[in-house]
Formats: structure tokens, C-alpha cells, sequence
């Protein structure tokens, strides 16, 4: 990977690098697909990566963190994308370790971030409330009940919402603009979560709630709420980008070695100047995307106000990336690309959920434009 790792962020990559091409080979992905596991990811496997600090490798020292950064947690991505390695690493320390951290009240703090590092109880974000990630008024209320507050809604493509013990759900609070986040145990009466079966065989779950009772600690104490939401979905959206860049590389030397072996008129096909043409456009596309994705990462250590803008930028062009390299990928295979007995197919599914995920395309070009003042 393109990025520029210190020391430690090198080492991380390396023993990250040993252990998914030991644990978690491609095999395992379909291994859990024909098994229909019902979490999406294997329980050992998260144990294991828990123990090696994954889940606390951008996490602050006083939060039991190893302080790494984004571009290390980045170059853990694009391996989880190579692997195509099923793990909750998106949900719980990104999207709901982002939020936490941001959290004001010092009694949430010590209640929630230990809970971050050891990855036991994992917390999922429950934002989504259609089949596109889209910014739009949230049905999903809170209302004042007594001492705490009353919940009701339903929340969409909850990315490892199945087996999470904390639900970090986004609602409404009559007379307040931006949404309020709520921490709710998964297990409370009134909370009903269905597994959603997408391409990709991943964990994703519809979570309903109907009168739901929290107390009033439940409500995260955040200055800026929507601010808050939109550096997790941030951050996230890079480590997606990341986690395509790493699809897309796989996919590509894949077919570049098949290109190689596969002889057509007594001679490897890689030969013909109509084929290494196309590769080498893909090629370029890789590597542009490489570039967009560690500047992203870069801009969250160091809180850029530009990340809004590369973290669309990085995630579109993820997105355009995936659609096309691997629809030629599977045409330069020829007949054996749509066979399901070759693993090309099980990067296509992973890609094409990828690219819905946090946003398509249309979103992030039309937010892009937006933040840019179009």
C-alpha cells in the first residue's frame, strides 16, 4: 500500500499481513457463506484480532488505545480487503469508538471507551432508515418518559447490528435539529433485530423498536451531535475506501496473473497490445485511488477540515473503481469470471455491497459539489 507508515504503523501492517494469510484466507470467506454463519464473520477470528489490538489500534492511550493512527488502521483495511476477512472492525472501532470519543461527560467516557479496546461487547451504529444511504429527516423518535426516554423506529443495513450487544441509535427529539444519539442494549425489551441477507454473505441487520425505555444516561452527552456523526461516517467511509483499494489490487494482480497463464493461438493472451492496454488503465485507476485514500486517512489524524471533502472524494472514486475493474476483470477471465468455484465472484459480491455502503456514488459526487459550493 501506498501509505507512509512510521514504525510502528509498519509493524502493524506486517504481523496484520501474517496473521489474515494464515487465518483468514479467502477460503474462510466461503466457508461462512455455505455454512450461512449466522454472525457473517467467524467469533474466534474477533477474538483473536482483539487480542492483537486491533480494535484499539487508533484509540488514545487514556482510552486503553495503542494511539496509531488512521493510516495504520487503513493499511489493516486494504489487507481485510485482499483476505475479503469478514470482521466487525468497521462498526465497532470506527463508526461507534468515533462517536464515543467525542462524548463530553466524563461518567459516559469511563462507561463506554473500555468497552472499545477489549471488543467483547461490540457496539454497532444504527443510522440508516431506507435501502440507500441517503441525509434525510429521521423517523426514528425519542421521547421524554419519565426520568429517561422512550424510543421508537426502524433502522436499515445496520452493518454488524447481528450480535452486537450496544445499539448507538440515531432519533429525533421533538424540537431539536440535529439528531440525538442514544446507547441502547440490544437485549431491552421492545428491541427486535432480523439479519438482512445481502451479496456479500456480511453481517447486516433491520433492527425495529418499538417503546423502548432508556434511562436519561443513555443519550450521549455530544456538543455538536451531527458534527460528530459526520467525522464517524468519515472516518468510516475512508476505512471503506481503503478496504476497496485493497479489493481492487487483489482483483487486479489476479488478473494480470491470469492474463500470463492463459494461452489463446499458442501464445499468453497478456501479449495481446488490446489487453494490457485495459490493464494498464486499471492500473492508473489503482493508484489514483491509493492516493485519494491516504490522503483521507491523513486528514483524520490530523482533524483537517477537508476531510468531509476527501472522504467523499476517496469513497466515489472507490465506488467507480470497483464497478469497473472488476466488471473487466470478469470479462478478461472469460468463462471461468461467472463461475461461482473460481473466487473472483466472492470480490465481486464483497465490491458491490461495498459501493452502497455509507453512500453510492451520486451521494458522495453531490456532497462533494455541495461542500465545494456548487
Amino acid at each position: 500500500m501506498g501509505f507512509l507508515l512510521n514504525e510502528e504503523q509498519t509493524m502493524l501492517r506486517d504481523s496484520a499481513q501474517a496473521f489474515l494469510s494464515e487465518q483468514s484466507p479467502v477460503t474462510l470467506q466461503r466457508q461462512l457463506r455455505d455454512d450461512a454463519a449466522p454472525l457473517g464473520f467467524a467469533p474466534a477470528l474477533w477474538q483473536q484480532v482483539t487480542e492483537l489490538g486491533w480494535p484499539a489500534a487508533t484509540l488514545p492511550e487514556h482510552a486503553g488505545g495503542l494511539a496509531m493512527g488512521y493510516p495504520g488502521l487503513g493499511a489493516i483495511f486494504e489487507l481485510m480487503g485482499r483476505h475479503l476477512a469478514a470482521l466487525p472492525l468497521l462498526s465497532h472501532s470506527v463508526l461507534a469508538a468515533e462517536l464515543l470519543l467525542q462524548v463530553d461527560d466524563a461518567a459516559q467516557q469511563a462507561q463506554w471507551l473500555p468497552l472499545l479496546a477489549r471488543g467483547g461487547e461490540r457496539l454497532a451504529l444504527a443510522l440508516d432508515e431506507s435501502q440507500q444511504h441517503r441525509s434525510a429527516a429521521l423517523r426514528t423518535r425519542a421521547e421524554k418518559h419519565g426520568d429517561g426516554w422512550r424510543i421508537d423506529g426502524d433502522k436499515w443495513f445496520v452493518i454488524d447490528g447481528l450480535g452486537a450487544r450496544w445499539l448507538i441509535i440515531a432519533a429525533q427529539v421533538a424540537g431539536e435539529a440535529a439528531p440525538a444519539l442514544f446507547v441502547v442494549d440490544s437485549q431491552a425489551e421492545g428491541v427486535a433485530l432480523k439479519p438482512l441477507h445481502l451479496a456479500d454473505s456480511r453481517n447486516h441487520a433491520r433492527i425495529t423498536l418499538q417503546a423502548v425505555q432508556v434511562n436519561a444516561g443513555a443519550r450521549l452527552a455530544l456538543s455538536d451531535p451531527a458534527a460528530a456523526l459526520e467525522r464517524a461516517l468519515d472516518c468510516a467511509r475512508a476505512c471503506l475506501a481503503a478496504e476497496a483499494h485493497g479489493i481492487a489490487r487483489e482483483v487486479l494482480e489476479r488478473t494480470v496473473a491470469y492474463l500470463k497463464e492463459r494461452v489463446q493461438f499458442d501464445v499468453a493472451i497478456g501479449s495481446f497490445q488490446a489487453l494490457q492496454h485495459r490493464v494498464a488503465r486499471l492500473y492508473t485507476e489503482v493508484e489514483l485511488l491509493d492516493s485519494c485514500v491516504r490522503a483521507a486517512l491523513s486528514a483524520i489524524d490530523a482533524c483537517s477540515p477537508e476531510l468531509p471533502l476527501l472522504a467523499s472524494l476517496a469513497k466515489a472514486r472507490a465506488n467507480d473503481l470497483c464497478e469497473r475493474l472488476l466488471n473487466e476483470a470478469v470479462q478478461l477471465h472469460g468463462g471461468i469470471g461467472v463461475t461461482d468455484e473460481f473466487d473472483l465472484g466472492l470480490f465481486l459480491k464483497r465490491a458491490r455491497v461495498l459501493q452502497q455502503s455509507l453512500g453510492d456514488t451520486p451521494f458522495h459526487r453531490e456532497r462533494y459539489a455541495r461542500l465545494k459550493g456548487f
